[in-house]
């Protein structure tokens, strides 16, 4: 059973365009959580059913933008500015949570006021038969030397303070599909923000898209 609270300590961001296919997947995740949240859908203009999707989910979806954008990160940076909550996520209108407790374990890490940051584990799904597993990313404890391997923790299992974004800014959105690789590599090597790892599968990502089809870099 959702807990009811007076205000939601997380605030979930959903960017979407053309999305109707898989958003309903995603909408329901977030409203199957056991904590309540302040679940945002930024919408770049859809020409599909995405807005009758979210209209059928609308008793859970605090806020809804529809409106052109310049891309998934301008979206995204869109629903970072209305967020309200302490803690902030992002999850692509392809994706869905793993589970039911998801966002209470990231709470639970987030107990500790000197964490700024938290992720996860991700798993891949097929695109039309999510129960198919394609690929399995385990992400690691975070040391920064693997940055400069390549490393990064998968963007959709990236929570963060709110207060982060408000120091050190939000997406840069000349940079394209490696904004979400730069603002993480900005936030855990040049600012030293301290992230922990769930070691856990916190999402499930359809294959295919900007990260996904559903997304306008």
């Amino acid at each position: 059973m959702k807990v009811q609270e007076e205000k939601p300590r997380i605030s979930i961001i959903t960017a979407t365009w053309n999305a109707g296919r898989t958003l309903g997947d995603c909408l329901q995740s977030v409203a199957r959580q056991g904590v309540a949240a302040e679940h945002l859908v930024i919408d770049g203009a859809s020409t599909d059913n995405t807005l009758q999707v979210i209209e059928a989910h609308r008793d859970t979806v605090a806020q809804v933008i529809s409106e052109p954008d310049e891309g998934i990160y301008d979206a995204m940076n869109k629903g970072i500015a209305l967020a309200h909550s302490e803690v902030v996520g992002i999850l692509n209108a392809d994706d869905f949570y793993a589970s039911s407790d998801v966002l209470e374990r990231v709470l639970a890490c987030f107990e500790d006021p000197s964490v700024d940051a938290c992720y996860g584990d991700l798993r891949y799904v097929d695109f039309d038969d999510p129960q198919r597993t394609v690929r399995f990313w385990r992400s690691g404890d975070f040391r920064p030397e693997r940055f400069y391997r390549g490393w990064m923790p998968p963007h959709p299992t990236f929570f963060v303070r709110r207060l982060v974004y408000e120091r050190f800014g939000g997406f840069n959105t000349g940079l394209g599909s490696a904004a979400d690789y730069e603002i993480m590599l900005r936030f855990l090597l040049r600012h030293r923000i301290r992230a922990v790892y769930l070691p856990k599968v916190l999402v499930h990502m359809r294959t295919g898209g900007v990260s996904n089809a559903s997304t306008r870099n």
